[in-house]
């Protein structure tokens, strides 16, 4: 292996590479490596497919990109000899670049990842595509005897090790900017080369010597099929790879985005997105379910479900022409009909449903009576599309629903404007005329006694109704669809606040604005923060996108992508409020969050309650064995902090002990004095 032959019965001969054939196989690398790459990203972020799915990807196209650009690289060698391939090698070769490229991504994939775990990584990857490589000559055969220089062999594996060390350090660190394809490009451009520079040092410190008996022919000998159906087969293989992650990408989105996971009908996504085309007639039906939540906590949410499938069942079995179902929110379903002088007909279908609805539904061997209300509403050509989904609402809204499977048409008289569609009538007022306003509470880091962050606020001084509370209008806001518009106007408030504090030479914290459930998702919304910060020239990191956990639960997969997204672009993004959903510690591992808020609710009887105080413990435990930072609402008393203190962790307190909510003006004040 090591030891030339001896040179009374053996000649040295040399060959000749093509340029061409060269940069093909470094082409084949690279373009195996970005492949990989973009597997290894999807499996980032959260998929109808386990994440190992995405890594045995991951592998195959960074293995089988080894191996072709092996064999394209020997054919780029020319020698005066015969020479062809032993099959069985030739295919067993594969299994060390597809298994050390496992093994790499495996290490460069892990949480709690360190410099240790990249050594690994680089070690387990430039290993196999050493030992892929060496495998690949043993499977030559040929009329010529090889020989490895000790000090090039071992040079050929460090570069390979080093490089693959380097190229995956820089593809982990720079995670956040894989979706910059010039990013990306460079880094598989450096792993190709990574993979190349083995190879060619290996082959420079070859040497091969045929017998002096031997007749030695000028012309190099191989069958180049070999050459055109290995790279034919590697591309062909790395670009449907490519076209897989694409596909079930776009799959992935427009399901998770457009769909009910339960019911598989079209989501409010999607009816918002119909509804809002002008000029069309149209009629609508919209069922609420009643008392849905309270039968999913004496019954079960499987028993909740079994409700919705028999709703959604008697409902497509309605077969209504040009009428299309969607499930709006969780209680609610839609019955969008197109053309003129439909709503006689949608009545007469939704009065024949609530007469077999008034019939007990027979749900887990129980029968079930169903409380529900039905309401109508039809708009012409040439009024606004939002008016036929807000009649509904006003009709839904009516004191007079009994829920008893009544079917109701809305009637301008009857279905008078409510306190409800009064503070709907008023919001955009009160955002030009500054009704609504911002104030923020300061965040403090109680180990350093130093302030972290702000919170921005909103309040509201109705000019009817006084000061109203958040827990008030909030809720109308989202039900009614206007939360979106209320947190663009929050975000660019809290944009301008900041530039001016900015200006004004005065103290700048991060500050964290609340986002809806509904709105996490929106592509909007990443629109919206955007060109409030170059508007006002803020770095992302200024800002904290705070999230709650039930808006996580409620769509779980396409709520994690967005999180992905953000952070991706620079913005910190808090779970806010856990521990009042239904908590999945596999979620949270998963979750890309940078801080973790803890409820209110669980510092209130801290350090009265001991079982309280231990549940406490163990949340910041968890937390800070996540790498989060963890933020404490509700601190009220020195006791607390003072218990907050001795668990030994640094925290992050938010309340009324350190600071209420303060406008702008008194904040200031307020940060001198701290």
């Amino acid at each position: 292996m090591f030891s030339p032959p001896p040179v009374d019965h053996f000649i040295k001969i040399s060959g000749e590479y093509s340029l061409s054939i060269i940069i093909l196989s470094i082409i084949i690398s690279s373009l195996a490596s970005f492949t990989a790459l973009s597997m290894n990203e999807r499996m980032q972020q959260n998929s109808f497919f386990h994440r190992y799915f995405w890594l045995m990807l991951a592998s195959l196209a960074m293995g089988f990109g080894i191996w072709s650009m092996h064999f394209v690289g020997m054919s780029a060698l020319s020698l005066p000899i015969m020479m062809h391939y032993d099959n069985l090698l030739t295919i067993l070769s594969t299994i060390p670049s597809i298994i050390s490229s496992f093994l790499a991504f495996y290490f460069v994939n892990q949480i709690n990842r360190s410099l240790r775990s990249y050594i690994f990584a680089g070690i387990a990857m430039g290993i196999g595509i050493s030992t892929m490589h060496y495998t690949g000559m043993a499977s030559m055969v040929m009329d010529a005897t090889y020989v490895y220089n000790p000090w090039v062999f071992s040079l050929s594996v460090i570069i390979a090790i080093i490089v693959s060390f380097a190229a995956l350090f820089i593809f982990s660190h720079l995670h956040y900017y894989m979706k910059n394809y010039f990013i990306k490009g460079l880094t598989s451009i450096l792993m190709g080369l990574a993979v190349s520079s083995m190879h060619y040092t290996g082959m420079a410190g070859t040497s091969f010597y045929v017998p002096i008996q031997k007749v030695i022919v000028t012309e190099h000998h191989m069958d180049r099929s070999l050459l055109i159906t290995g790279v034919t087969i590697g591309i062909i293989v790395l670009m449907s790879l490519l076209l897989l992650s694409s596909l079930v990408d776009r799959y992935v989105d427009f399901r998770v985005s457009h769909f009910d996971i339960l019911t598989k009908l079209p989501n409010r996504r999607s009816f918002e997105k119909v509804l809002n085309n002008d000029g069309i007639s149209r009629s609508i039906a919209v069922w609420n379910i009643h008392n849905l939540e309270k039968v999913n906590t004496e019954y079960g949410y499987l028993f909740g479900d079994e409700i919705i499938r028999n709703v959604v069942h008697c409902l497509k079995h309605l077969n209504l022409p040009m009428t299309d179902l969607y499930r709006i929110e969780g209680n609610r379903f839609a019955l969008l009909a197109q053309g003129e002088d439909r709503i006689d007909e949608l009545q007469s279908a939704m009065e024949s449903i609530a007469l077999r609805w008034k019939q007990p539904m027979v749900i887990q061997n129980k029968q079930y009576k169903l409380e529900a209300a039905c309401a109508l509403s039809a708009i012409d050509a040439d009024q606004s599309p939002k008016k036929l989904y807000s009649n509904t609402l006003a009709v839904l809204a009516s004191p007079t629903i009994s829920y008893k499977l009544e079917v109701i048409r809305f009637d301008p008289v009857i279905h008078t404007l409510s306190f409800e569609q009064e503070i709907l009538n008023s919001i955009d007022q009160a955002m030009e005329n500054d009704e609504l306003f911002l104030v923020y509470q300061p965040k403090v880091n109680v180990n350093a006694h130093k302030i972290d962050g702000l919170e921005a606020l909103i309040r509201w001084n109705h000019p009817h109704y006084g000061f109203l509370s958040p827990a008030i209008f909030i809720p109308i806001l989202e039900q009614n669809q206007r939360i979106c518009d209320v947190t663009d106007w929050v975000i660019q408030k809290a944009s301008k606040q900041f530039r001016k504090w900015h200006e004004q030479k005065l103290p700048v914290f991060q500050i964290a604005i609340n986002i809806p459930g509904e709105y996490v998702t929106s592509p909007r919304l990443m629109k919206k923060l955007k060109k409030a910060l170059v508007q006002n020239n803020i770095d992302p990191i200024h800002f904290e996108l705070e999230i709650t956990e039930t808006s996580v639960i409620e769509s779980v997969e396409s709520t994690m992508r967005a999180i992905s997204a953000f952070r991706e672009a620079g913005f910190s993004v808090a779970l806010d409020d856990f521990g009042t959903g239904i908590s999945s510690l596999s979620n949270l591992r998963q979750m890309p969050i940078s801080t973790l808020k803890i409820d209110k609710s669980f510092i209130d009887e801290v350090p009265k309650s001991k079982k309280d105080s231990s549940i406490l413990g163990a949340i910041i435990a968890l937390g800070h064995s996540l790498n989060l930072t963890i933020v404490i609402e509700g601190v009220e008393t020195k006791d607390q902090v003072d218990f907050l203190l001795s668990t030994g962790f640094q925290l992050t307190l938010q309340g009324y002990y350190y600071a209420k909510p303060m406008m702008a003006t008194e904040l200031s004040e307020w940060i001198e004095k701290f």
